[in-house]
């Protein structure tokens, strides 16, 4: 025997289906939320003005020809290994999370080996983005990669 399907019923179909898409809606957005630091650039319209100089300044960095490339040591220390690089550069990193809880940091790197240079400190482990900058007088070049 079959019973009528009423009013009722449906109401109740009703709120159960759009309680589970607004449950999982808010699950979502929270993770979201959870995954993000929250800021790229403190303030979107300067970071638009100096836009065109942070071009310009990529460049004239891209015409002194050096290269890097990035590793992280057995012993946690983040190696660059340079060419084209002069001697007398200095070479600096500046490293943040990608993903998750934002999290700084610098390191000042030392000249290992002609063209290697290894950090001071022990980098945590983990996912980074390293942006390496060498500064020779006037000429500053940077790049960044991902560390593992």
């Amino acid at each position: 025997m079959r019973r009528e399907f009423t009013g009722r019923d449906m109401a109740v179909v009703m709120v159960a289906g759009f309680g589970i898409v607004v449950a999982v809606n808010f699950y979502m957005a929270s993770l979201a939320i959870g995954g993000f630091g929250g800021v790229v650039v403190e303030n979107s319209y300067v970071a638009s003005q100096k836009f065109n100089g942070w071009l310009d300044e990529a460049r004239e960095g891209g015409k002194l020809g050096y290269a890097v490339n990035m590793t992280r040591a057995g012993d946690g220390r983040l190696v660059v290994t340079t060419q084209g690089v002069p001697q007398a550069a200095r070479v600096s990193a500046e490293l943040r999370r990608p993903l998750g809880q934002p999290q700084d940091m610098s390191l000042q790197l030392e000249q290992v080996a002609p063209g290697s240079y290894a950090s001071t400190e022990t980098l945590p482990s983990g996912r980074w983005i390293a942006r390496v900058a060498v500064t020779d007088g006037n000429n500053r070049w940077m790049d960044e990669a991902e560390v593992q």
